[in-house]
């Protein structure tokens, strides 16, 4: 494990608590880190802005992977950005308007877009999506902005509710992922977490085995596969417990934090 270069997480149900919260402690963790030349990577479905906040004081030193890998930033330069077709982005519109209960926030490279007067809808995605902006039509956004991803909620849950509705995009060169109990994201084919962290390790010339990755959900699959010291949080999904080879404490138990302080505790 000393040979460690490179230490990526998810965001949600992963690095922060249910409250939204970074550790306390991570802030002497990361001198540490930077020290040890160990590079720390947020990787989220959020938007860019909605991940960078939280880090503010590290942003131009450290990677980040937004949008599921969609968008990746390393050093405060743009290293990849990867846009939807706009026939594809009208066409998975049409088919959320048509599930009950279903609704989208296109997230694209200037802000969030959203369509819908459920304020409180509204305020609980802006805790993602800290950029947001409201749209009398979503289907405009197409010819507005570069468009990373879409991602669709449903108060009943997403992989009963949303994923049957759009699982037939996976035919039409797309990703559609269960990102969250209650989210699911379409986004380009080959387009993930696990991409992104291949793109940083071969610019960075690091190696899968110099790799630890931490996820709970769906869209972590990719990531973890790509990190030789792979990490599912006990409050994971399954199938990321069935795919990583560790497992850390609870994300309410800042298992992130305490994984990095045991690797720190070796010289």
């Amino acid at each position: 494990m000393n040979d460690i270069k490179l230490i990526v997480t998810d965001m949600d149900g992963t690095f922060l608590n249910s409250d939204h919260q970074v550790s306390p402690q991570f802030p002497a963790l990361y001198q540490e880190l930077e020290h040890r030349n160990v590079l720390f990577v947020p990787a989220s479905g959020r938007q860019m802005a909605g991940i960078t906040h939280y880090f503010e004081t590290i942003k131009n030193k450290i990677a980040f992977i937004a949008e599921n890998g969609a968008y990746v930033i390393y050093k405060g330069e743009e290293v990849f950005a990867d846009k939807m077709k706009e026939e594809d982005i009208r066409a998975i519109i049409d088919e959320v308007r048509r599930i009950p209960g279903a609704k989208a926030v296109v997230s694209a490279k200037k802000t969030a877009y959203y369509e819908t007067y459920d304020q409180e809808f509204i305020d609980f995605f802006s805790f993602y999506y800290t950029e947001n902006s409201f749209i009398d039509d979503l289907q405009k956004v197409a010819s507005l902005d570069d468009v990373f991803k879409i991602a669709v909620y449903h108060p009943q849950g997403s992989e009963e509710n949303i994923y049957p509705s759009l699982k037939h995009f996976e035919t039409k060169n797309l990703e559609v992922v269960v990102s969250g109990a209650f989210w699911l994201d379409v986004m380009n084919k080959n387009i993930n977490k696990g991409k992104a962290v291949q793109k940083l390790q071969h610019i960075l010339n690091i190696t899968p085995q110099q790799t630890m990755a931490f996820g709970d959900y769906m869209n972590d699959l990719e990531m973890l596969k790509n990190a030789h010291y792979s990490y599912a949080m006990e409050n994971a999904h399954t199938n990321v417990k069935k795919t990583a080879a560790f497992q850390a404490l609870s994300n309410n138990e800042f298992g992130v934090v305490e994984v990095i302080k045991d690797f720190l505790s070796h010289p």
